[in-house]
């Protein structure tokens, strides 16, 4: 049975899932308030394609195993350097650094909120990839 979590918890599990596997640059962007698309938006950049694939597969795999959520969607362009996982109140976006600047994601979601590192990793202290 899958455990209940709202939408900032669960983007801050993922933004820890991500740091605790090396992702750089994790943003988490509330764009609740200015799109239907989502609650929150986690990017993160991977230094290799190889380091992309393995992002993508340790979040997907921790969620499923902390509250037992698989993503309802999952994207990835032909050379896996834009992986797309999408669990509807949260979508997260992991890019390979070129594609991270080229995209820019934040510059066009420039009006939503962002959430502080700080303020991340204290919602999510009692989450972490090596103990669930």
């Amino acid at each position: 049975m899958a455990k209940e979590v709202d939408s900032k918890l669960l983007a801050s599990v993922i933004a820890r899932i991500l740091d605790d596997k090396l992702g750089k640059d994790i943003s988490i962007l509330n764009i609740g308030h200015v799109s239907s698309l989502a609650d929150y938006f986690v990017i993160v950049t991977g230094d290799s394609t190889p380091q992309v694939k393995s992002l993508m597969e340790s979040v997907k795999d921790s969620i499923k195993k902390s509250f037992g959520r698989l993503p309802i969607r999952m994207e990835n362009d032909a050379k896996n350097r834009w992986n797309l996982l999408d669990y509807g109140d949260v979508v997260v976006h992991i890019l390979h650094r070129d594609e991270r600047d080229t995209y820019a994601i934040e510059k066009f979601w420039n009006h939503a909120f962002s959430l502080t590192e700080a303020e991340w990793k204290e919602l999510s202290k009692d989450y972490t990839i090596y103990t669930n």
